[in-house]
């Protein structure tokens, strides 16, 4: 199976850093923290977001942008921004990819876009509007990689299961 790591650069919002861990825990995806955060790992309202799926979570963190390049210098990192030539859908993403994003009210650092040209993409939206919501983003960029890969690894019957939603609200 492939592997898509999600990577946020100092997010700010936990419900949006919340949804985002559930559609890494969905689709198998890891999750990279890259600090300083807006929020800590125990807010209620980024646990509520991810509602139970933290134990699913591939989940790490990292003292700043230095940490997280010094730990994956190999990586193969597609940066998401607005300001991009390219869209999401121009790239065939490789096997293993890191999906970057920044924080809620900046982006990513100008002078990292800069750097990665190549390498930055954006989700196609109106003029008028500023930025799409962070883990819709997320989202749309995860489920393109999969969409390439033919979603390897998910489930491919349609076929509904049993879930007890009981544990879901304590």
């Amino acid at each position: 199976m492939s592997k898509i790591h999600i990577v946020l650069h100092e997010p700010e919002i936990p419900q949006n850093t919340g949804n985002i861990a559930r559609t890494c825990a969905a689709t198998g995806a890891a999750l990279h923290l890259i600090r300083p955060m807006g929020f800590t790992v125990d807010d209620k309202k980024l646990k509520r977001a991810g509602l139970d799926y933290w134990d699913k979570l591939d989940i790490t963190y990292y003292d700043g942008l230095a940490d997280f390049y010094t730990r994956h210098p190999d990586a193969e990192i597609y940066y998401f921004s607005t300001k991009a030539q390219h869209t999401h859908t121009d790239v065939t993403y490789p096997e293993e990819v890191f999906l970057m994003f920044g924080k809620e009210s900046a982006g990513l650092p100008e002078e990292l876009l800069l750097q990665n040209a190549s390498h930055t993409v954006r989700i196609p939206m109106r003029d008028t509007l500023r930025s799409l919501n962070l883990s819709n983003a997320a989202a749309i960029a995860v489920y393109e990689v999969l969409r390439q890969q033919n979603f390897a690894g998910l489930r491919e019957d349609g076929a509904l299961t049993k879930y007890d939603w009981s544990d879901a609200y304590e």
